[in-house]
């Protein structure tokens, strides 16, 4: 009788005095209904490891953090299968996170390397909630804030942006603090609010005051930034400064540069300027460009459009060519639902819920279309490449505001075409440049402030990261960063310390500093690395086989001096004729106004795939230079999955002992010891090199991962008690086989539910 009853394993974990009285009853029921059959063993013989009552702890609160409710005893569900193991624990809610203080120490959690200091393992901040679940009478139900009202669930489940999953078990704490806990979260982490609110603005933290110049990042919020970058690319547009307080426009950037013939900056208070991005060292650029208001009189409205084209053809050959990417890339929405179907086969509530994805999980992923997004835009940055590098014509790429397709192509373009984008101070340089300077609506599209109106939301700078990666990962030694900097960049979009990604344009930045806190600053950059890591942590951010340029001495006396290596010969591609753009054609501005593809320019209009594949066989034969030209692959099985961002809180993806984390170990350390004999040889070349004690210098110095170095999600990976078994149920996992018509496998299905 008594194996019919489930056994409360306590194992090392300690139970706190407060449900120790819900034990002794339920201990109590059990004897009476096992009668004789009981073994002998009361309650007071389980030793528990903590029999004074120990005192609740509290998290380390930023400057400025304030905590607004908490809850004790919580109980932190793992989600290793449905046995509902877990630990427990304080839940805390403060003006920047919900965060879970664990009753137990945690060696992992201490001896983890890659640590952030602005929050822990078991926090979440407020602007990373994405849903909140309550379970009422085991049913799982969606909760919104008008929802919410005196009941409060027996389980409380929540999804992270960065696709994290907690659940915690409100069951063994006081009604009251259940109810205050949970309509706590709910409320601050669902409910609409105003910028003000965010903890960016209350963050007493202090930041390095010339990290920007420290780390070579370009801000581009003043014109000396622009101007050097200018002088960088050698190009020979003009600077415009008339907007610096925004008297032009108040969507246009702060600083900007045009075609150096527009001498009309007050149309349509800037819609339709095309500005520049970048120059290619042939002479030809790229601009961007808003859409012009469509309530214009149609003389008004194609001579405003004709002037535009005519100054970008004017910046070199009198050759342009445009690109509507509302026509030929997916709209905001498409690339929104497209994510949201794509993210659910990551976050994943218990394992039994995995291994029942995992049935159908390739197809799952393909049909939700985000990987063939990804193509779709790798595809369109090829195509503008191609008119910048194979054709030498200028390229106009336009959208309705021009901030964030446009602002999506051009840098990939820019890191395609450009090797200094590609170093991690270029990259974020980059990044200033055409998403933050460049006016991207990121308080909008990511959501920070819970706007009902879901028309504006959609992941377009991640989607961006997630082209970046795809590059990375195809041209690993031309990336001095690492696909961990980009995991970490993605994730720290919803930490609101940064003001990096809090505006949706430089005029929102700038009015709403000067009306809610004149004297106060906006928020420290994200780029200050320092305030999440220490050094040994950054050192995960640079890619260990980055091919380093190595400078060159000696140059021919009449080669031009670029800073940036000419891309391919000229004999690479045909170069056109020499003539002008509207010689050529008499109707090639009205083709122009049209607003064609650039595909049909290129090649066969039916089969611009082909064009793009035939620039990039070509390519291919050209000698192997990381510093110069790069291009994707875009076939099929080129196009991975994020391996790193998506699976690294899923353990039962995990390889123990090997995956990327055996590499990265091993090429880090390598790394280490060729850092030290470079160093000996620097020092034997001085003049103290008697002096030189070369056993000093020559020590390995491998890396120290702790036991989180064992798992190949590593660096994210962290401690906690798994079963890496399928546990799916005999029967549910035979009929699941039946159905996929695998039935004739009996050998592989007997062998799979044997390790159940």
């Amino acid at each position: 009788m008594w194996g019919a009853f489930p056994v409360l394993k306590l194992g090392s974990h300690s139970i706190p005095q407060s449900y120790c009285s819900w034990l002794n009853i339920t201990f109590t029921r059990l004897v009476g209904m096992l009668g004789s059959d009981w073994p002998g063993a009361t309650l007071q013989e389980i030793k528990l490891e903590k029999e004074p009552l120990k005192k609740e702890k509290h998290p380390d609160l930023l400057p400025g953090e304030v905590v607004f409710c908490s809850a004790n005893p919580i109980l932190k569900y793992t989600q290793d299968d449905l046995s509902q193991r877990g630990v427990f624990g304080t839940l805390f809610c403060t003006n920047f996170r919900v965060t879970f203080i664990s009753d137990e120490m945690s060696l992992e959690e201490t001896a983890r390397n890659f640590k952030n200091k602005l929050y822990r393992e078991h926090d979440v901040t407020l602007t990373c909630v994405d849903h909140i679940y309550g379970v009422y009478d085991e049913k799982r139900k969606l909760i919104t804030g008008g929802l919410v009202k005196n009941k409060y669930p027996s389980k409380m489940i929540i999804h992270c942006k960065d696709l994290q999953v907690f659940q915690f078990c409100l069951t063994y704490t006081k009604e009251e603090d259940a109810k205050k806990i949970f309509h706590g979260i709910a409320h601050h982490c669902l409910e609409e609010k105003s910028l003000k609110c965010l903890f960016a603005f209350s963050y007493e933290g202090t930041t390095s005051p010339d990290m920007q110049r420290k780390h070579d990042t370009i801000m581009f919020d003043s014109p000396e930034d622009w101007t050097k970058e200018m002088k960088r690319t050698k190009t020979k547009c003009r600077l415009v400064t008339e907007n610096d307080n925004f008297d032009l426009s108040q969507k246009l950037p702060k600083y900007f540069v045009i075609p150096s013939v527009i001498e009309d900056l007050s149309c349509h208070q800037g819609k339709g300027l095309p500005i520049w991005c970048w120059s290619h060292h042939s002479g030809c650029a790229l601009f961007k460009a808003s859409f012009l208001p469509v309530a214009q009189e149609d003389g008004d409205f194609q001579k405003h459009l004709d002037t535009m084209i005519n100054a970008v053809a004017h910046n070199y050959l009198y050759s342009v060519k445009t690109e509507d990417l509302t026509e030929s890339l997916p709209t905001l929405q498409d690339i929104q639902q497209s994510y949201n179907k794509f993210k659910q086969f990551f976050l994943i509530d218990n394992a039994t819920e995995f291994w029942l994805s995992d049935v159908k999980w390739f197809s799952s992923i393909e049909s939700s279309g985000w990987l063939d997004i990804i193509r779709q835009c790798l595809q369109k940055a090829v195509e503008v490449v191609e008119c910048l590098e194979k054709h030498n014509t200028n390229v106009l790429i336009t959208e309705e505001e021009g901030t964030d397709l446009c602002c999506l192509i051009s840098s990939l373009a820019q890191i395609m075409l450009d090797p200094y984008y590609r170093t991690l101070t270029g990259f974020q340089s980059l990044v200033q440049k055409e998403w933050v300077a460049g006016c991207h609506a990121f308080l909008d599209r990511c959501n920070h402030l819970n706007q009902k109106d879901k028309d504006c939301q959609s992941p377009v700078f991640l989607l961006f990261l997630e082209c970046v990666w795809q590059l990375v990962q195809q041209q690993g030694p031309a990336f001095q960063f690492s696909e961990t900097y980009l995991t970490v960049l993605s994730d720290s979009i919803h930490v609101p310390v940064f003001s990096t990604f809090l505006f949706n344009s430089a005029y929102h930045r700038e009015s709403f500093m000067k009306v809610e806190s004149p004297l106060a600053q906006s928020g420290p950059s994200v780029w200050d690395w320092s305030l999440q890591f220490d050094s040994k942590a950054q050192n995960f951010f640079l890619n260990p086989l980055y091919s380093e340029k190595v400078k060159q001495t000696v140059r021919k006396p009449h080669k031009p001096k670029h800073q940036r290596q000419l891309s391919l010969p000229s004999t690479a591609f045909k170069t056109p004729p020499k003539k002008g753009f509207f010689k050529d054609e008499a109707d090639s501005l009205k083709k122009i106004l049209r607003v064609k593809r650039i595909s049909r320019w290129m090649g066969s209009p039916d089969s611009p795939v082909a064009a793009t594949w035939e620039f990039y066989e070509a390519w291919q034969r050209r000698p192997l230079d990381y510093h110069s030209l790069l291009l994707p692959c875009l076939d099929g099985p080129a196009i991975h999955l994020w391996m790193q961002r998506y699976l690294r809180w899923i353990p039962e993806v995990h390889i123990m002992g090997g995956g990327s984390v055996a590499i990265t170990t091993k090429l880090m350390e390598l790394l280490a010891q060729v850092q030290d004999l470079k160093r000996v040889i620097d020092q034997k070349d001085s003049s103290q090199a008697a002096k030189l004690d070369t056993h000093t210098h020559l020590q390995p110095r491998p890396l120290s991962f702790g036991s989180s170095g064992h798992m190949s999600s590593f660096p994210f990976a962290y401690s906690r008690n798994r079963s890496f078994n399928p546990i799916i149920p005999t029967g549910l996992l035979q009929s699941i086989v039946l159905t996929d018509n695998l039935a004739s496998q009996e050998d592989e299905v007997s062998q799979f539910v044997s390790l159940v």
